[in-house]
């Protein structure tokens, strides 16, 4: 046993310091990143927030709304071969530039992607996902995968340590998912007391990508938009989102009404609620880490996408980054005790 003593942060932590700017309108930002990926030589350019692959977030009616806004969505892998082809058939071909196929590390999920890649060769993106990233199976998964799929771009997580980021882009990963516990209906920290505060693994996951010439995505713990910009602020290159796009039309999961009032149904994807749904219950081995909760139905994502945006934009200014690439090179964390004034907070 032995123990760090160097400080850890997360997002409640710290503030963004403002510096002199010259820019004069939050409509000068531009919000777009172009990227190249380390094992394929291939590009690509958007905006870098993804939906999570959660079957209350990642959805297809998702994937159209945020790709038509230039936006990811890593689709939930519980979607049938059917499913699929009646997407790709009534989809812009465009949207299919910002779609994952999301895969656990089984081999029913290998044979799926295998079946998705060959029949629909236009999918780029492949996200293998996973609880705990450490594991030696995982890595060789993800070398299979590379082996198997030379030309997609791969992503593979979820990890909160420079060391694993390395091994996984060297065993054939070009994107690193990076959060262990931060979600908001995430209780690993909780039932296994393992975790990592989610800044500080975002400013060290970031350092060892970036020292091979890959990218990492944040994934989890982001509650506002003032989170998003301290991510990238800290050196993340995608931010993945699944509380903050959960509850809209698009989002899936059910809809219920309580006393006139609409709420959505929203869970982790380790839940009881989802083993019970997916896997045929939660098995005799293992305990739920995630939590199922409702939460006010939100309307159309694409309000929730322009009050985010407009954050993110606003937080440039404050900075004088006329690009989101130059945020985190004018970023200056400071450490709080206190975010906002929460006296009109209900």
């Amino acid at each position: 046993m032995r123990i760090e003593q160097d400080l850890k942060l997360g997002f409640k932590d710290v503030m963004i310091r403002p510096k002199r700017s010259t820019l004069k309108s939050r409509s000068e930002v531009s919000l777009l990143r172009k990227f190249d990926f380390l094992h394929t030589g291939q590009s690509w350019e958007g905006v870098p927030i993804i939906a999570a692959n959660m079957d209350t977030v990642g959805t297809f009616e998702m994937a159209k709304a945020l790709g038509s806004l230039r936006m990811m969505t890593t689709v939930h892998k519980h979607y049938t071969k059917d499913d699929w082809r009646d997407f790709i058939k009534s989809a812009d071909p465009e949207i299919l530039d910002y779609v994952a196929v999301s895969t656990g590390s089984g081999s029913a999920d290998e044979e799926k992607v295998a079946f998705l890649m060959n029949e629909y060769p236009q999918l780029k993106f492949i996200c293998v996902d996973v609880a705990n990233g450490y594991s030696e199976h995982f890595v060789s998964f993800v070398k299979k995968m590379r082996n198997a799929h030379p030309e997609k771009i791969i992503m593979a997580g979820n990890v909160v340590t420079g060391e694993m980021v390395e091994e996984l882009l060297l065993g054939g990963a070009d994107i690193i998912k990076v959060g262990i516990g931060p979600g908001s209906v995430c209780t690993t920290r909780v039932k296994t007391g393992v975790g990592y505060p989610q800044l500080s693994a975002v400013i060290e996951c970031a350092d060892a990508a970036h020292g091979l010439s890959g990218q990492i995505i944040a994934d989890g713990g982001c509650k506002i938009p003032g989170d998003v910009a301290k991510a990238f602020g800290g050196g993340a290159d995608f931010v993945m989102l699944g509380g903050m796009f959960a509850g809209h039309d698009e989002s899936g999961g059910e809809t219920i009404e309580v006393d006139g009032k609409k709420y959505a149904e929203f869970y982790g994807m380790s839940s009881k609620t989802a083993m019970d749904k997916h896997a045929g219950g939660v098995a005799n081995y293992r305990a739920s880490e995630g939590k199922t909760v409702r939460i006010p139905y939100r309307g159309p994502v694409t309000e929730t996408v322009q009050d985010l945006l407009g954050g993110l934009r606003s937080t440039c200014t404050y900075v004088g980054a006329n690009r989101l690439k130059e945020l985190t090179k004018r970023t200056t964390f400071i450490r709080v005790q206190e975010q906002h004034n929460t006296i009109f907070s209900g």
